[in-house]
């Protein structure tokens, strides 16, 4: 079975500011940090009955790995549930549900108290942040964040599988165009390179997270995401430090979504249709495949 070019992402238990800055930030290079978590509060508490307990009558939005479609509104749910119903499936059987990107600290003041702003010295946007559920073997099709931000990903309860890839591997990606997705037709699981040959040139990164452990994932990175089982997750962003990068985050925020939606309603799945038939046309040409 044909795989990948993955490394895995180097770990460290513990590290200061200093060298997170000098080893991985400036250099712009993921790392796992294991027990950046274990004085929190949610080191402790942040399993999946807990949640249900505190906000179970919360209505959440749900998402699927369902392929984009032009009547989908930009990041619109496919679904919705109370939260005490989400996680009975989640601890039942397998699901595709995930929440995604959803305020629950807002809807839940107490939990605001169960983290801490991590001392890494990155300038984190301290605005609430966003928490992630996902059941067994749902996946989180492979894309980069919209704003570019340096992310700190934190999971909790289970176990998630993270691939990455930088921004200069994104030539290999089939990244469709006016989005921040690749096709979502291709399993990188395993990727059929007969049909996706820029694959087997793509270098990225892997890395398994449990419990407690946080994720660093530099600006503009690629990342996939697979819940290994039942998962709640949590990300604090910091501004892209690339004036470029930010230049783009900032031309994705107030002009790409609103011409892809705009297009979306003015052509319908032609627009879909077209940009996914460019993803390859794009990729191949730029790398002279026939």
């Amino acid at each position: 079975m044909k795989k990948l070019q993955l490394q895995e992402i180097e770990r460290v238990k513990s590290i200061s500011e200093k060298d997170f800055i000098e080893k991985y930030f400036k250099k712009q290079i993921p790392v796992v940090i294991e027990n950046l978590t274990e004085d929190w509060p949610a080191y402790k508490k942040w399993r999946l009955n807990y949640i249900k307990e505190i906000a179970g009558e919360k209505l959440v939005p749900l998402y699927d790995d369902r392929p984009v479609s032009h009547k989908d509104g930009f990041n619109e749910a496919h679904a919705t549930m109370k939260m005490a119903d989400y996680i009975d499936l989640l601890n039942k059987e397998p699901t595709n549900y995930r929440i995604f990107l959803y305020n629950i600290m807002k809807e839940v003041p107490s939990l605001k108290s169960d983290f801490k702003w991590p001392k890494l010295g990155l300038r984190l946007v301290k605005q609430l942040p966003m928490l992630f559920f996902g059941g067994t073997n749902s996946k989180v099709f492979m894309h980069f964040d919209i704003d570019y931000s340096n992310i700190l990903h934190f999971n909790f309860n289970g176990e998630k599988q993270c691939m990455l890839f930088s921004p200069d591997q994104t030539k290999y990606m089939y990244k469709i165009p006016h989005a921040l997705i690749s096709r979502e037709d291709i399993d990188f699981d395993n990727p059929d390179f007969d049909k996706w040959p820029a694959l087997k040139y793509a270098k990225g990164y892997i890395c398994n997270l449990k419990h407690g452990e946080m994720l660093y994932m530099p600006e503009g990175y690629w990342h996939y995401m697979k819940y290994l089982t039942p998962s709640i997750s949590m990300s604090l962003r910091a501004f892209p430090s690339k004036y470029s990068n930010l230049g783009k985050a900032i031309y994705n925020i107030t002009v790409m979504r609103y011409f892809d939606n705009f297009m979306r309603r003015l052509k319908g799945q032609d627009w879909i249709d077209y940009k996914n038939k460019k993803a390859i046309i794009n990729t191949h040409k730029s790398l002279g495949i026939k």
